[in-house]
């Protein structure tokens, strides 16, 4: 039988065969590594598990290690690995898989043979990517210009957006993309309905439109109508439409231009989503935040309220990563646990049933989750297992 030493690795235990190799004799077992899992609906095979089958529960995302970020949109995944390859999986009606065909696959498929790929995005149905080069491409839906094209002709296969090489991160909203350049200028294109470009008018682009003339821009995320970025300096601005407060702005006014947050200097990251009503976000001291939309709990405020300001999430300060889906909730904590909260129709919460939930739940016992991403009644994450 096994004896446990208490070598801690990577949040666990190492099972060892013998005390010898306590004690650096024989040889160590095979260190716990980073597998990638997913949960909730699989009906357009965006599960990446080979088959069309919801699961309540995380399941293993086949047999690989080397999976580095994911981008759900709204029925499809992009997925990057450390090896700068790019893999997509699920619908693809509008080629948003970038495969050069519109099949839908329920496993994941390598985007061409490049290894250069660095950052990913997602928008509803579409999809974009920065190249270690610093060139941006998209490809999928392109009804509004979203791609920033030049026109609106889709695309099921990677096209790169202008010539430039300085951009450095890219986020994607329900028909608009914005992205940061490394000069930390902030621009935008696609869908403006509701002025969710900041341009101060409700104009469409297919084409890259500088957001003013700032160069502080850091973080950004886009909603289904909105838009969040932080500055360097830590403060938050929103703009686009404003309903269920999904702006944080403490009413429910569309903006077609940035609007300060609040006044606080020591905001960090905004999670938000392609078809999401709501917002969530970290602050520097490890806070978590969260406002708008609240029929389903998505909030994690232990009730169904509406907020259109930021409400703090409990009390802990060790929040380490966040992502939301349609009407779902998930975050890591430092200590690499994982939590859920909001919309569980189809099995999205990982709890192993349909229950809708108001306030954070674990999800399992892992203590190794590095990860989060969420899409359209789906969830995935890294752990190490």
């Amino acid at each position: 039988m096994p004896i446990v030493y208490p070598y801690q690795q990577y949040g666990g235990l190492w099972n060892l065969t013998s005390q010898s190799q306590a004690q650096g004799q024989g040889t160590w077992p095979v260190q716990p590594q980073p597998y990638l899992y997913a949960w909730g609906a699989g009906n357009y095979g965006n599960l990446g598990l080979g088959n069309t089958t919801n699961y309540s529960s995380p399941k293993q995302v086949g047999s690989l290690t080397n999976w580095l970020s994911f981008s759900g949109g709204y029925r499809h995944v992009i997925a990057l690995k450390t090896n700068g390859t790019l893999w997509s999986w699920g619908n693809n009606s509008s080629g948003q898989l970038g495969l050069g065909n519109t099949t839908y696959y329920s496993s994941p498929k390598q985007i061409g043979a490049l290894t250069n790929w660095s950052s990913i995005a997602v928008i509803y149905n579409g999809s974009a990517a920065i190249k270690t080069d610093g060139t941006l491409w998209s490809w999928g839906l392109n009804q509004f210009g979203s791609l920033g094209l030049g026109d609106i002709t889709n695309r099921s296969s990677p096209v790169q957006i202008g010539s430039l090489t300085t951009w450095s991160k890219v986020g994607g909203g329900r028909s608009n993309i914005g992205a940061i350049k490394t000069d930390g200028t902030l621009w935008v294109w696609g869908g403006n309905l509701y002025g969710q470009l900041g341009l101060g008018n409700l104009t469409p682009y297919s084409s890259p439109k500088q957001v003013g003339s700032l160069t502080n821009w850091l973080n950004i995320s886009s909603g289904q109508y909105s838009f969040y970025a932080i500055k360097t300096d830590g403060t938050f601005w929103s703009w686009g439409l404003g309903a269920s407060g999904v702006l944080g702005l403490g009413n429910v006014t569309y903006y077609s231009s940035p609007k300060q947050v609040g006044s606080l200097t020591n905001w960090s990251l905004i999670a938000s989503g392609t078809n999401a009503s709501f917002a969530l976000a970290l602050k520097t001291d490890g806070t978590i935040w969260s406002w708008g939309a609240n029929g389903q709990g998505q909030l994690g405020l232990s009730s169904t309220i509406t907020y259109s300001s930021p409400k703090q999430i409990g009390a802990l300060n060790n929040w380490s990563k966040i992502a939301i889906g349609t009407a779902t909730s998930i975050a890591t904590t430092l200590d690499g646990k994982l939590w859920v909260w909001g919309n569980n129709s189809s099995g999205q919460l990982g709890l192993g049933n349909n229950t809708n939930y108001s306030s954070p739940k674990q999800v399992g016992g892992l203590t190794s989750w590095l990860s989060v991403s969420a899409g359209s009644y789906i969830s995935m994450g890294i752990a190490k297992t």
